[in-house]
């Protein structure tokens, strides 16, 4: 069969979504393609949504990954405000749930991404109560800050990650009293472990913010329909006008799951089972971005990523795999944020109990260093702090899997591109 006769689908229309399109017709496929897409909107990025776009530094526009006439040009076939109801693999057809029609697919993408997670708690309901994954979610919360700011007013957000901590950092630009709750006793544990984690309590601090460690929220307050305070597990009740739910993600897999597909465990961060190529236990369907658990035989084990690069990178190389490419997806995880005068970015992967020093080559009181996260002297991930034109040589670092001299590590003035053999 020719590519003209080939039909690929791509179901969600985020980064990942868009990009695998994009390589598909850059790679030179005559097909059809076709992209859907829950939302209204033309696929966009997600960072500018709690960084620049959220602050009012960024445009609108600044966020789409394509101009809205792309699609057309390059033929692309874009779906807005669409969903898929069901997945036929037998007869390789997806079937809308808008109006029950139904396409076939020679090479089906599931790009589907990822839900916040919800507070399963009384007083959910309000009408001040906020999430953030979506477009339309980043601009109510800049109306919602807008006004907390101009009138003294509380945000109480749930959880201590990167979105959690991000928009902490959004409200304090725009003048609200912010109280961050978290049950650990650091933010963002479970990436930085406690020897970093504590950097950015200290940052959010300084610039106003108050963190409740060791505690959940139990139970959102209010009247008429308004948040009035919010309620913790160990009897503590903070003054809100508006509350963030920051708890996570979690891979929107129920389409896959109907389908048949196989599945992660929840203990290994759940998501849609694929192999080095992206491709699902069914040949000819692959997934990638947020929903895709791969593995990387860097570090062992499935990896299930949920950050701008992953969409950005896997979209690519679902879509070359759909062309028949011998490409394997291995790539060093890699995040960025940007909170008040701190510019980080972030490569590898060493949850807490990977690794066993954190070696510091700068200045971490200054907050300008690079930290790396080591065990048996080779280096898993490596953080830059204010620290810029790092990242590849770190990358290399992780890839080359050499044990360094820690030593050599941590002095400034030896270049990290000599401790690679």
């Amino acid at each position: 069969m020719v590519d003209a006769d080939q039909t690929f689908v791509i179901v969600g229309g985020g980064l990942a979504g868009a990009k695998a399109a994009e390589t598909l017709r850059a790679e030179g496929f005559t097909g059809r393609v076709i992209l859907i897409c829950d939302e209204r909107d033309h696929p966009y990025e997600r960072p500018p949504l709690s960084k620049g776009y959220l602050l009012g530094s960024a445009e609108r526009d600044s966020v789409f990954v394509h101009e809205p006439g792309w699609y057309a040009q390059h033929d692309v076939e874009l779906h807005l405000g669409a969903t898929v109801a069901a997945v036929d693999r037998a007869a390789k057809t997806v079937r809308f749930g808008e109006d029950g029609t139904t396409v076939r697919y020679d090479k089906l993408l599931l790009a589907t991404g990822a839900e916040p997670r919800r507070l399963d708690i009384p007083g959910t309901d309000l009408a001040g109560v906020h999430h953030l994954r979506r477009l339309a979610h980043s601009e109510r919360l800049k109306g919602v800050l807008t006004s907390l700011g101009r009138d003294n007013g509380h945000l109480v957000i749930a959880g201590a990650g990167w979105i959690g901590l991000e928009i902490a950092a959004a409200a304090r630009h725009y003048g609200a009293e912010v109280t961050v709750v978290h049950r650990g006793q650091t933010p963002l544990h479970s990436v930085l472990g406690p020897e970093l984690g504590m950097l950015f309590a200290e940052l959010h601090r300084e610039h106003g913010v108050r963190f409740h460690f060791g505690a959940t929220l139990t139970e959102i307050t209010g009247q008429d329909g308004m948040v009035l305070a919010a309620r913790t597990d160990d009897g503590e009740e903070h003054p809100a006008h508006a509350v963030l739910a920051a708890i996570g993600a979690a891979p929107r897999t129920a389409l896959a799951e109907a389908a048949g597909l196989e599945l992660a465990d929840a203990a290994s961060g759940g998501g849609v089972l694929v192999d080095e190529r992206l491709r699902t236990s069914d040949p000819d369907i692959y997934a990638a971005g947020d929903v895709a658990s791969f593995p990387h035989g860097l570090f062992s084990t499935r990896l299930r990523v949920e950050h701008w690069a992953n969409a950005l990178n896997g979209g690519p190389a679902a879509a070359r795999a759909m062309l028949g490419r011998d490409e394997v997806y291995d790539r060093v995880p890699y995040f960025f944020t940007d909170q008040y005068d701190l510019g980080m970015e972030y490569s590898g992967w060493a949850p807490p109990g990977s690794y066993d020093q954190v070696v510091i080559r700068g200045d971490a009181g200054k907050r300008e260093f690079v930290a790396f996260w080591v065990r048996e002297g080779r280096v898993l991930a490596g953080m830059n702090v204010n620290v810029w034109d790092v990242t590849d040589s770190i990358q290399r670092l992780i890839r080359s899997r050499v044990a360094v001299d820690t030593e050599a590590l941590a002095d400034p003035h030896v270049p990290l591109e000599s401790l690679v053999a």
